[in-house]
């Protein structure tokens, strides 16, 4: 008990520290109106990537403070020299097991704080460690909307799909009026796909034996049928296949089916967990999760996802983070032992750890995603890594020769506090 009022002391005394110099918005309305998103005049569009913010970790602790306040210097140093379009929060800004109800969506204030400030919106993939008992992702969610510049959906009302499954259309820069609704004077030349892979725990619910109960950890089928619908009515109005990019917290599986082929000059980043940590990972089937069966290690249950990703024309990447000592790029062009589903040039991409919570010493940083109009036409975008220390690692180009091509190998630097 004691323990427990410590701990929600430290929190709220957190919160009040990081409370923020600028008024939040109280409505959801308000990001209704947001404009829409745009291609810049010389036919760019820059997207920010941060991964495993991990805010919230030892709140009592001098070590906590300081290891949000230097997540959050990450996240400013990098925005500020890449100025991006657009910002992904790609899953586990908090961990979330460790904070509570009240004090818990504080911690959005301090990671939507780099972002007001510099005028920049954004959208969030939630992570397992933003599902929990304490602090569900829906908590989240509507935080997030205090603030202008969220454009985190939820189109996906079923029970059990998650919160964050949505897509956004970002058009030419001579697209004045349009009605991202009706689409009718203008087309996407771009979409951003954005999926829950779930995990972690339901906020509130209890297992038969009294602990909190576990969440899958894979895509569910609801949102796969909703990706299919949808994908096929935007695809119609278009009249074209249109380039889209994805983002989602946890691998699929062909990640870790390619992981077997990297190579330091082909596929360059950081390589230090052999094994990805993968979606359907320890679930046995739909309802029971078993951590100690080796048996349940994969179950196949992400495979409609999977197959979804790799049946649907037009999507360049998929951009996961969850393993914090992987951050290379594969293009999957091959099919997956086991079953019938064949990679279709699908490029998968971890992201850099961003936060100083979480596991691992990794120097941290962001990727970055620079998409032009020109090279969209060829389904091909470039990528790299900022680091906090200013550097950048790992460029390549996502292009149908990737895997093939010669870069030089990323260093495995380390950042401590």
């Amino acid at each position: 008990m004691i323990c427990s009022i410590l701990i929600t002391a430290a929190l709220a005394s957190l919160s009040h520290q990081f409370s923020l110099p600028y008024q939040a918005i109280p409505h959801h309305s308000i990001n209704e109106k947001l404009p829409i998103l745009k291609f810049r005049s010389d036919g760019t569009f820059k997207v920010t990537v941060f991964s495993d913010l991990h805010l919230g970790e030892s709140p009592k602790t001098a070590r906590g403070l300081k290891q949000d306040r230097k997540t959050l210097q990450v996240m400013g140093s990098v925005l500020d020299r890449e100025n991006p379009d657009f910002v992904v929060l790609n899953g586990d800004l908090i961990t979330g097991e460790v904070t509570s109800k009240e004090n818990g969506p504080g911690y959005v204030d301090q990671i939507v704080k780099p972002l007001v400030e510099r005028n920049l919106s954004w959208g969030s993939a939630y992570g397992n460690h933003d599902h929990t008992f304490q602090l569900g992702s829906e908590k989240i969610f509507n935080r997030e909307h205090k603030f202008r510049g969220a454009r985190t959906q939820k189109m996906v009302r079923h029970k059990r799909s998650g919160t964050s499954n949505y897509y956004l259309p970002v058009y030419s820069e001579e697209c004045k009026d349009a009605d991202p609704a009706l689409y009718q004077t203008c087309h996407p030349e771009l979409l951003l796909w954005f999926f829950d892979s779930r995990g972690g725990g339901y906020y509130h619910e209890r297992a038969p034996y009294g602990l909190p109960r576990p969440q899958p950890n894979w895509v569910d089928k609801s949102v796969v049928k909703w990706f299919y619908k949808t994908n096929q009515k935007l695809v119609k109005s278009a009249k074209r296949t249109i380039p889209s990019l994805a983002f989602v917290h946890i691998p699929i599986n062909a990640t870790d089916y390619e992981q077997k082929h990297f190579d330091p000059n082909r596929s360059p980043g950081i390589n230090d967990e052999n094994g990805v940590s993968q979606q359907a990972q320890y679930w046995c089937n739909e309802t029971y999760r078993d951590w100690g069966n080796n048996d349940c290690r994969y179950s196949g249950l992400d495979v409609p996802f999977m197959a979804a990703m790799a049946a649907t024309p037009g999507i360049i990447g998929l951009f996961h983070g969850h393993d914090h000592g992987n951050t290379w790029c594969r293009r999957w062009d091959s099919q997956i032992p086991g079953t019938s589903i064949h990679g279709n040039g699908l490029n998968l991409c971890f992201g850099q750890h961003t936060g100083y919570g979480g596991y691992g010493e990794w120097i941290r940083g962001g990727r970055q995603i620079q998409v032009t109009r020109e090279k969209l036409e060829n389904l091909t975008v470039e990528t790299y890594i900022r680091l906090e220390n200013g550097k950048t690692v790992g460029a390549v180009v996502l292009n149908s020769t990737y895997n093939q091509d010669w870069y030089p190998a990323t260093p495995n630097d380390k950042t401590t506090l």
